[in-house]
């Protein structure tokens, strides 16, 4: 019997140690991956606000900052999530791993144990309705057809994509030949969309011929451009409330729409709302150089305000192809 005694109390003496010894390197696991990801912003040069971003861009939007919002939280979310459920797995296999000494005797079972059940399916639950919630929230904002302040849009702008180019078009501004302010694009010249800063513009999109896509990566989201949108069933109107910085940003159709879709670029300026302003002014004059309305780049070249009123795109460059041909078809 006492032979049975010490030998019980030296395994107990082993588990005990291998317990300690166990935490000791949980702790100095931890240690290290605490450590280590305080320090990789710093190693990497990245700002706090760069770190939890995870890797979504910066937008010049507020629907652009309110999509970055809901990426962050939903990826902290994730990783506490995931923290806890690596804790526990790491735990228990730390802890209630087979060891040299050990009896062969199974541990104590806790299968069916209601409350843990309960709580284990309650919380995946609430996460995932909180999450839906706020998408939801997101989603309507972004999609909105009408400013967050109420009425009508500052600026109207409608767009027409067609194989292989842009129309852009303000159907409020009336220049001297009766039409629309306009810009059509052509193989040769990239069409430049001049937009104000800070203040609400509503878009209006339609195609003559095949399905294309806006998409301008600093505004972070892309809409189709249908053919025919009011047969489609499609919601071709949307508001952005505004665009809160001066810049050339590239844009691109994001729909395989035919052979030249990878040429189908266009620019979007952002220019202060005095600027724009005279800009408008000016489309709606007679060049007395030419004689005729003045175009974008020499509205643009009119203003003389630095590199945003360049008269050509700059964030990117017309190819040469057959594309000119098709323009036509904008207007049809």
């Amino acid at each position: 019997m006492l032979a049975v005694r010490l030998t019980q109390e030296t395994t107990g003496r082993r588990r005990a140690v291998a317990r300690t010894e166990g935490r000791s390197r949980i702790a100095r696991a931890a240690k290290v991956g605490l450590l280590g990801v305080l320090a990789a912003p710093v190693l990497s040069g990245c700002s706090v606000e760069e770190v939890i971003r995870f890797g979504w861009p910066v937008g010049v939007t507020p629907e652009a900052e309110a999509m970055r919002n809901l990426w962050t939280w939903s990826a902290i979310a994730a990783l506490v999530v995931g923290v806890i459920t690596w804790g526990v797995m790491f735990w228990a296999m730390i802890f209630h791993r087979k060891r040299k000494d050990d009896d062969g005797s199974l541990p104590r079972q806790t299968q069916y144990n209601l409350p843990v059940e309960l709580v284990f399916t309650a919380i995946p639950t609430v996460i995932v309705a909180v999450l839906f919630g706020f998408t939801v929230n997101v989603q309507n904002y972004v999609d909105k057809d009408e400013a967050t302040a109420g009425g009508p849009a500052d600026v109207r702008v409608d767009i027409v994509g067609f194989q292989w180019n842009w129309e852009f078009s303000y159907p409020d501004e009336v220049g001297p030949d009766g039409q629309p302010v306009s810009t059509l694009g052509t193989s040769d010249v990239i069409p430049i969309m001049v937009l104000p800063t800070d203040r609400s513009i509503e878009f209006t999109q339609r195609s003559p011929d095949v399905i294309h896509s806006f998409w301008v990566p600093e505004f972070l989201f892309k809409r189709d451009v249908f053919p025919f949108p009011e047969r489609n069933d499609q919601d071709n109107t949307y508001v952005i409330d505004n665009i809160d910085t001066e810049g050339a940003f590239v844009g691109r159709c994001a729909e395989l729409c035919g052979t030249y879709h990878s040429q189908m670029n266009f620019e979007v300026r952002a220019l202060q709302p005095a600027l724009y302003d005279r800009y408008i002014q000016l489309r709606k004059e007679t060049n007395p150089v030419t004689g005729r309305p003045y175009n974008a780049g020499e509205a643009l070249q009119e203003l003389n305000c630095g590199e945003w009123c360049a008269p050509e795109a700059i964030t990117t460059t017309p190819f040469p192809t057959d594309r000119g041909q098709l323009a036509a078809q904008a207007t049809g």
